[in-house]
């Protein structure tokens, strides 16, 4: 009798806990599988659907047309290239400002100061995304302050599209970064230090390797806001065009969500292989 009440003593708390987790985890997932989940399916679903050519009403019969049309099209194949080239190249300048700022905060700096560094990067997440993105049209325009204090500004186009978005996602490649750094322990550089390697050598050899996760966690960031920003181009790209402002022309002005939803595939798979790519590396694991 002992033995079967110290059982369902043990039991009982476990069955109990179990119960309670469930209860906590059903909801998040129940809202991933409806509404994330979901859509996606509904969205691959749409891409296969057609439009009336005279009222503009979608059809749900099942045709390949958008999938070939968006394969097959050269403007569309053309913004493809440009999009992964504007978000390869807002990565790498976020990674080059973010890892001397990051190690800088993290085993330079003071307590006060790298208060105030922290503060500093991420206020600009609590401003609006149009301010910032309006603010950038201003600096960047043809009279404006760039103009006055440098003699020389890019303009709107290209250049001014990738500065800004450099600019508006910067903060989610330092934040990784910085804790990166915060986490390489100080007696494992001081013990390179002491074996005789030189600064450049603790960076290459020791530190790098623990920092990678970081990067590349900051780099997923970055590259997928900026594959699906569709804003930051319509204020400064002048005529440039990336595949979200496409896809919103074509759900918006055209009135074709049947091929809004095939071009919108794009992106989502280009952004699938790169985490693919990032966790072929290995430093998914480690983040």
């Amino acid at each position: 009798m002992a033995a079967d009440q110290g059982l369902s003593r043990r039991v009982g708390p476990g069955i109990s806990q179990r119960l309670r987790l469930a209860f906590l985890l059903v909801p998040p997932l129940a809202w991933l599988v409806v509404a994330y989940l979901g859509s996606l399916g509904v969205l691959l679903l749409s891409a296969f659907w057609s439009t009336d050519t005279f009222t503009g009403a979608v059809v749900r019969s099942y045709t390949g047309d958008n999938i070939v049309r968006v394969l097959t099209d050269a403007v569309f194949r053309t913004a493809t290239l440009r999009t992964v080239g504007i978000a390869l190249s807002v990565t790498a300048i976020c990674i080059v400002l973010a890892v001397p700022l990051g190690l800088y905060m993290a085993k330079v700096s003071s307590p006060r100061v790298r208060l105030a560094l922290v503060v500093a990067v991420t206020t600009p997440l609590w401003a609006s995304y149009l301010v910032k993105a309006y603010a950038w049209r201003m600096l960047l325009s043809p009279e404006g302050p760039l103009h006055w204090m440098a003699g020389y500004t890019p303009g709107y186009g290209l250049i001014a599209t990738v500065l800004t978005l450099a600019y508006l996602w910067l903060p989610y490649m330092v934040i990784p970064v910085f804790a990166a750094f915060e986490r390489v322990p100080g007696p494992l550089i001081d013990a390179s230090s002491d074996l005789g390697a030189s600064d450049l050598t603790t960076l290459r050899t020791i530190v790098a390797p623990l920092v990678f996760p970081g990067i590349a966690a900051g780099s997923i960031f970055t590259f997928s806001l900026s594959m699906g920003d569709y804003i930051a181009v319509t204020i400064v790209g002048g005529k440039t065009q990336m595949l979200g402002n496409i896809i919103y022309g074509q759900l918006v002005t055209a009135n074709n969500q049947p091929l809004a939803a095939a071009l919108s595939l794009i992106p989502l798979a280009a952004i699938v292989l790169y985490l693919l790519a990032m966790r072929r590396t290995g430093a998914l694991e480690n983040v």
